[in-house]
């Protein structure tokens, strides 16, 4: 079988730690992308460029007590469940890391990282496992992509040993792994909706004839910063540009050349910000056409999503998160929940429906706002959003002034719960708690300290994100006696 040869990348540690290991058989598939294999002094290799399957000989790129880090610089034998990467970009891209192992693969491994996870780390085996659920769409899924904009573009390894005059280094794209100054000029990217891409080149060609400059992350200097593009199901798209410097009558032109072409962009929003960091949240954001949201269909339900919105990245496989969630909540109509980090509030109203009544809690104002405002336009009386530190609001005076519930839905960020958010839910004892976490080792650790208290019920892992090694798992816990 031939595979198409790519450039894969990686940032070399120093020249005198290298090791070269030769004819190495990689036998599983490990954390943040990486596949694991044993070197000849037993120690774990940790490989970013090869998957289970591969015999390969590797250089490493560093080296602890317990493992080493290596990349792939001969394939020797490829795994039969290696395929031919669709993107042109695939290995010097940051992103969509397992895009050569085919999807089937692809969901073994991550439903076996979560299992291991929850045994290795929590000392928990679920009662029932069910199959992972596998996404509708493998490429072309994302409703959100953010891009730099700089004028150093990355130079691949052919351009610089060439003769090739590079006159132009503007680009429009993703970072380099590795290099927070270096942008990967992209031409296609396959996680949104083809329209992205053309709405992409676009921005960078008319910004080019007008002469606009691209940011300079070293000097920080420069006109055009990021853009970020979102779009939904219903086939609206919000466009926001982010700029340093202000380019005047220029800025008018160019948003204006993207209104006439594109008419699916029924927000076209844009920023002033000449910060360190190109952070939007505490950024005065501008509409120049428009509404300053989209709109997005869960359902019967409509959420209005605004730049600072956060919703679930991926909307189809969200509704199939979302039903999880419910049949695992086991709502009747005369349950009582609380939906901790509530977000802008989808689950909570996903629910509601079958509640007699839902409580929101989100530390962050804007997407408490946004919740309630998504209720009230989807009629939905029974929900309540209330905003505050999980950590401080959620406890004993909380839980007093608004119920006891009977089941709680909780959907913390990667870091997991906090400890006093675990006493408080122990403390509670409600008879139901269904976990939704994107992060299996954090969920684990939480869930060992309530073992004693519930037992583990249920457990699915739901892929959101193909051709990563990301994964979302869901648990139901049963209080115990």
């Amino acid at each position: 079988m031939k595979f198409l040869e790519r450039e894969y990348f990686c940032p070399m540690g120093k020249r005198s730690n290298r090791k070269i290991f030769s004819q190495v058989r990689v036998l599983d598939a490990g954390a943040k992308g990486k596949s694991v294999a044993k070197a000849p002094d037993g120690r774990v290799l940790f490989i970013n460029n090869a998957i289970p399957g591969d015999v390969v000989t590797v250089q490493t790129t560093k080296q602890r007590r317990a493992y080493f880090e290596a990349t792939a610089t001969e394939f020797h034998e490829y795994s039969e469940d290696r395929i031919t990467p669709l993107c042109a970009h695939f290995g010097v891209c940051g992103g969509c890391k397992w895009q050569h192992m085919n999807y089937e693969k692809q969901l073994f491994y991550k439903n076996k990282e979560v299992q291991d996870h929850l045994q290795r780390i929590g000392g928990i085996t679920a009662e029932e496992v069910f199959p992972i659920l596998g996404a509708p769409d493998q490429f072309y899924y994302r409703n959100k992509m953010e891009y730099s904009f700089s004028n150093q573009k990355w130079l691949t390894r052919a351009q610089i040993e060439s003769d090739e005059v590079v006159d132009n280094r503007n680009a429009l794209g993703f970072h380099i792994p590795g290099y927070w100054d270096k942008i990967l000029d992209l031409k296609e990217c396959h996680l949104q909706e083809p329209l992205g891409n053309e709405i992409r080149e676009f921005i960078k060609d008319k910004a080019q004839d007008l002469a606009l400059d691209f940011f300079d992350p070293r000097a920080q200097t420069g006109h055009l910063r990021t853009l970020m593009l979102r779009n939904t199901t219903l086939g609206q798209w919000m466009v926001l540009i982010q700029f340093y410097e202000d380019p005047g009558p220029l800025k008018d032109q160019l948003l204006q050349s993207i209104v006439e072409a594109f008419p699916a962009v029924t927000s076209l929003l844009y920023v002033i910000n000449q910060k360190a960091n190109d952070t939007l949240y505490d950024q005065d954001i501008h509409l120049f056409h428009g509404t300053d949201y989209i709109v997005e269909a869960m359902g019967d339900l409509r959420f209005h999503i605004n730049a600072k919105s956060f919703y679930q990245t991926n909307s189809k496989q969200a509704i199939g998160l979302y039903d999880i969630v419910k049949d695992f909540a086991g709502l009747t109509g005369g349950q009582g929940v609380y939906d901790l980090y509530t977000g802008t509030g989808t689950i909570a109203q996903y629910i509601a429906g079958q509640a007699k009544w839902v409580v929101g809690i989100e530390a962050v104002p804007e997407a408490i706002e946004a919740a309630k405002a998504n209720a009230q336009r989807n009629n939905i009386n029974n929900a309540r959003f209330f905003v505050g530190d999980m950590k401080t609001l959620f406890n004993d005076d909380f839980i007093q002034a608004h119920g006891k519930a009977d089941v709680v839905i909780t959907d913390p960020p990667r870091d997991g719960m906090h400890k006093n958010v675990v006493e408080q839910l122990l403390a509670l004892g409600a008879p139901r708690i269904v976990y939704v976490s994107c992060n299996s080792a954090t969920q684990a650790r939480d869930l060992a300290l309530m073992k004693d208290h519930y037992r583990v019920v249920k457990s699915r892992a739901v892929d959101m994100f193909p051709q990563t090694h990301h994964v979302e798992n869901v648990v139901l816990l049963e209080k115990i006696g």
